[in-house]
């Protein structure tokens, strides 16, 4: 080897070395101010319970409405020792689950069956806004009549909110495809089936992706909403108990309860979400 070229592959080194550690330092300057925030998030958290408990011990709200951090926890933790709470969260989970995974699938599908036929989307716009406006709540006295008083009713409550929302989104983002990559595909001679699966699907990806997240929030809705009016099990169940016998202890909890288990949803989700955008 030449001293030209043993010059160059030194040089060659030193810029990957520079470049490595340009990355490393700035991997560490991310995780730290990731780590800074996380602490001003948990610092936030505690001053919040802190303020509560202090406003209820020293009479400023009324406790028998407002409750306090400690009653609510030791209430929690009676209730996980005497086994009365985790099947009320697991039949609300598996609800929402079944809820969220329906819902994106078939609002997924309607989308694609819209976006396929120009007169269907035509015909069906306007019936779609209307649902999409049309308070949902209203619809559940009807499931319960048509399907019964069971998870069926709270099943398709759940479905009226998360299947519209779904289409609406992923639809909209078909609709936004930039049409050069539509152009392409057809000059090369693809049909409708290859326009959409080579250039539709691939470019809407992230859109139907972050519908995921938005569907988690969704499912929850109406997966507690469904309780409300008919469970005799769940979350919503649990709240509803607790304004009949006046424990707003329980209601609470309960409340405390669904924002954790919905936030590992919520996180799960969008740890799917940064994994599969990852290896496209």
């Amino acid at each position: 080897m030449s001293d030209g070229q043993q010059q160059a592959r030194l040089n060659e080194n030193a810029d990957d070395t520079l470049i490595n550690q340009v990355h490393q330092q700035f991997l560490a300057a991310r995780k730290k101010k990731t780590n800074y925030i996380r602490l001003v998030q948990l610092a936030i958290l505690l001053m919040f319970f802190s303020f509560w408990e202090m406003a209820a011990r020293l009479k400023w709200i009324d406790v028998l409405l407002f409750s306090y951090p400690t009653k609510v926890f030791k209430l929690l933790w009676d209730k996980l020792l005497d086994g009365s709470l985790l099947p009320h969260v697991g039949v609300t989970v598996v609800e929402t689950i079944i809820g969220f995974v329906l819902g994106t699938l078939f609002g997924t599908a309607l989308a694609v069956v819209i976006w396929w036929s120009p007169f269907l989307s035509r015909v069906l716009d306007p019936y779609i806004v209307v649902l999409n406006s049309m308070p949902k709540v209203a619809l559940g006295p009807l499931f319960i009549v048509g399907l019964g008083p069971g998870l069926l009713s709270i099943i398709a409550t759940t479905l009226s909110i998360t299947v519209i929302i779904t289409t609406l989104v992923v639809y909209g983002s078909f609709k936004e495809v930039d049409q050069n990559y539509v152009k392409v595909v057809t000059l090369f001679g693809g049909n409708q089936r290859k326009v959409f699966l080579k250039a539709i699907l691939p470019a809407s990806f992230p859109a139907i992706v972050s519908t995921l997240k938005v569907n988690v929030g969704l499912a929850w809705i109406g997966v507690i909403v469904g309780e409300f009016l008919v469970s005799q099990m769940g979350l919503g169940y649990l709240i509803i108990y607790g304004f009949q016998v006046f424990n707003f202890t329980l209601v609470i909890s309960t409340l405390f309860v669904i924002a954790i288990v919905a936030t590992v949803m919520y996180q799960i989700v969008s740890n799917l979400e940064k994994r599969m955008t990852k290896h496209r």
